[in-house]
């Protein structure tokens, strides 16, 4: 893409659709008719420090045109560029750097058929060679192979978006090829998507704590969440005050539920003690990591929690903005958020004045495009603030300079809603539960070999064992992947593995953000494994050089492995040692200080090449 503006024009619809975002331009400079305005305003850009503070409008641009069109053409993105004062190079390279944006030609439906761990496992292979076959070549729907949906307990997965005014979805899981076609052929008519509840095998048990509501609530009901004991813990917050929030979270012993098990009480205290001001509160809901569903059906069944958590998290740290970065791929929880935030901002539970408190707090959703990467936190700044989602150096850490460059906190989905029980139950009582070091209810994602997939919650300290047991594991286990893609495998005789970040950091493996994937042995192990190489090969951003090379090479050995036995196979394995322990030691982030992992386990806890 050339570094200046071309000559390509936007259609009225292309136009249309950055206008409904942005609003109509105000000169000739940001793609007004020159018969409107002096065609002297042509000569120079407008805005300097105001246009730049636009630029974080730049992703938000791109999904309203991939929206209306299917894809942006060079005049759209000139047309988008315009209106932001952003180079044309740089808005191509953020374009191209998302796995559902197209900058070429594509019918206006599109078919993500799901071809990830646990999707492969249940047949995706043989679903998408039928689905391809029978719309073939003309049909008008563009079948993508796609990596995680984020439906692991409804596996094979099939998402169809179909572009126009308004976009619509449809998602068939299980997917036929009959249903799936039917999905992308006409959206409207496929069959409606389960309740969430029924990924959640415990709904409505009693001693369910993060997941009590859901299945029992409405989603859509502002007034059935607060019958349930919604907002009682913001009204606590407000009687504890900012350090007693914070106070409270800190002695709860509350760790990050994302992998990183960073204690979130003293992210909140560094961040709300920073004199740079504003304040920030990032949401990260892009949970992308295969096998993981947790955070989509918290956020399906459950959403007003996740807008009082935020909203007690920004209070805490002294934030007034809150963003909640969804992944695309999840659209039911696009809408069900956008009408919890609508309905508690109507209702005195967000914005200027919260509860009558003086607390000013607002949300925003910014939605993801389908990349893997953007689950670290700075790749998630980058990309909120409309550049290329790849991950930053630290220091500085982003309580000191995150977002937009101020102080900023950072939690996932699953850790914030942690909060609410922390405050009604108080930090003694939430303590209790689980370990000393690992305390509180978890949440795990169980998919594969098992007959009662969903998401399960049980306190830090159960075994592998206890949580599969419930899950009803299949005869013949031939292994069990914990942590996901970026995980590891054990065995079938480790089930007395405890559930907690040290046990697992003791047993040689990880926890992760609680993906437990179970493999029967009808599942190739092999094919697996390469899927996950490719994985990594495809999402890894390319910045740094370990990563970028590391991950093609591993992929390349395995696929050599495959083909090769004996001596051969082995100078591949010493070679795949040697990638993964220069990725591991050398990659910017934990993409590719991860992307070893589960492959390494493999060989040497399967025994996976012998």
């Amino acid at each position: 893409m050339d570094l200046h503006f071309g000559d390509s024009k936007p259609t009225d619809d292309e136009r249309a659709a950055v206008d409904a975002l942005l609003g109509p331009p105000e000169s000739s400079w940001e793609g007004a008719a020159r018969d409107e305005m002096q065609a002297a305003d042509l000569r120079w850009a407008r805005g300097g420090r105001a246009a730049r503070d636009r630029r974080d409008l730049l992703l938000p641009g791109l999904h309203a045109i991939n929206d209306r069109i299917g894809w942006i053409s060079d005049g759209a993105l000139d047309y988008l560029c315009r209106r932001l004062t952003v180079p044309p190079a740089e808005a191509y390279g953020v374009a191209t750097f998302y796995a559902m944006f197209s900058v070429k030609p594509r019918p206006a439906t599109v078919l993500h058929v799901c071809t990830d761990l646990a999707c492969t496992a249940a047949g995706a292979s043989d679903l998408c060679a039928g689905i391809e076959a029978r719309l073939g070549p003309g049909s008008g729907v563009h079948v993508e192979r796609s990596p995680c949906l984020g439906l692991c307990e409804r596996a094979p997965a099939a998402l169809a978006i179909k572009a126009g005014e308004p976009v619509r979805t449809a998602v068939s899981a299980p997917a036929t090829v009959h249903e799936a076609v039917l999905a992308a052929s006409a959206p409207d008519s496929a069959r409606e998507e389960p309740p969430a509840a029924l990924a959640v095998p415990q709904a409505g048990e009693e001693e369910l704590v993060l997941l009590r509501r859901v299945g029992v609530v409405d989603p859509s009901s502002l007034d059935d969440y607060r019958a349930h004991g919604g907002y009682t813990a913001l009204r606590r917050a407000f009687e504890l005050g900012p350090a007693g929030v914070i106070r409270e979270v800190t002695d709860s012993g509350l760790v990050g539920r994302g992998g990183a098990a960073f204690p979130t009480g003293r992210k909140w205290q560094a961040t709300a003690s920073q004199p740079d001001h504003p304040h920030y509160l990032v949401c990260n809901a892009d949970e992308s990591e295969p096998g993981t569903f947790k955070d989509r059906v918290l956020m399906e069944g459950d959403p007003y929690a996740l807008v009082e958590a935020m909203t007690i998290a920004g209070y805490a740290t002294g934030a007034h903005r809150g963003f909640l970065y969804l992944r695309g791929e999840y659209p039911r929880a696009l809408r069900r958020l956008e009408h919890a935030i609508t309905r508690a901002r109507a209702r005195g539970f967000l914005g200027e004045d919260v509860l009558g408190q003086g607390y000013a707090f607002d949300i925003e959703i910014r939605r993801g495009a389908g990349a893997y990467i953007c689950g670290e936190e700075t790749a998630l700044f980058n990309s909120i603030e409309g550049y290329r989602g790849e991950p930053r150096a630290k220091p500085p850490f982003p309580v000191e300079k995150g977002l937009f460059g101020k102080p900023t906190v950072e939690n996932n989905v699953e850790t914030l809603v942690n909060v609410l029980p922390i405050l009604t139950m108080g930090a003694p009582a939430y303590a209790a539960i689980g370990t000393e070091r690992s305390t509180g209810p978890k949440l795990f994602c169980v998919s594969g070999s098992v007959d009662r997939p969903g998401v399960y919650e049980l306190p830090f300290g159960a075994t592998l064992g206890e949580l599969l047991a419930k899950a009803g594991v299949r005869e013949r286990l031939r292994a069990v992947l914990l942590g996901g893609a970026a995980g590891g495998f054990v065995r079938p005789d480790e089930l007395d593995i405890p559930l907690t970040f040290e046990g697992t950091r003791e047993a040689g493996t990880t926890l992760g953000s609680g993906v437990v994937m179970a493999f029967d042995d009808t599942v190739p192990l092999p094919q697996l494994l390469l899927r996950i190489a490719e994985f990594f090969r495809d999402e890894s951003c390319g910045q740094c050089v370990p990563c970028r090379v590391g991950t093609v090479r591993q992929e390349e050995a395995l696929h050599r492995i495959a083909e090769r036995t004996g001596a051969a196979a082995a100078e591949d394995i010493a070679l795949l040692r040697e990638v993964g322990r220069a990725m591991r030691d050398a990659s910017i982030c934990g993409l590719g200080q991860t992307a070893w992992n589960a492959v390494e386990s493999a060989i040497d806890r399967l025994g996976a090449y012998k």
